[in-house]
């Protein structure tokens, strides 16, 4: 599997994105919330997002969806390894300030685990 997140693994329908919101489950490993659900996809899709609320300059909401990218892309192997169906992922970054990376990885790892064990179930 390429280590790259490419343009299948991006989750850009809006019908898929509300249904997710609307059907599906949610795990919070502060600051991370993820909304995930099944689908019929052949590969686990994912989005990113930070509210405007809380920051309210573009640069720094392209900086956290940047970090939480890069921590998914390089732990998306823990979804792979379970053999679990594939899911649509909706990240959303919950918290008040800034995040390091490794803060970041440290949820982002405790979020895929924990939706690989409750989406084997």
């Amino acid at each position: 599997m390429s280590n790259k997140l490419t343009k299948d693994e991006r989750l850009r329908s809006k019908i898929s994105i509300d249904a997710l919101f609307k059907k599906g489950k949610g795990i919070i490993k502060y600051p991370i919330k993820m909304q995930y659900m099944s689908h019929d996809r052949p590969v686990h899709q994912v989005a990113f997002t930070a509210p405007k609320r809380n920051f309210k300059r573009a640069v720094d909401r392209n900086r956290i969806k940047r970090l939480m990218r890069e921590t998914y892309r390089t732990n998306k192997h823990i979804l792979s390894e379970k053999d679990i169906p594939a899911q649509a992922i909706f990240f959303i970054y919950i918290g008040k300030k800034m995040p390091t990376y490794a803060n970041l990885e440290k949820r982002m790892k405790g979020c895929l685990k924990e939706l690989s064990h409750k989406a084997k179930i």
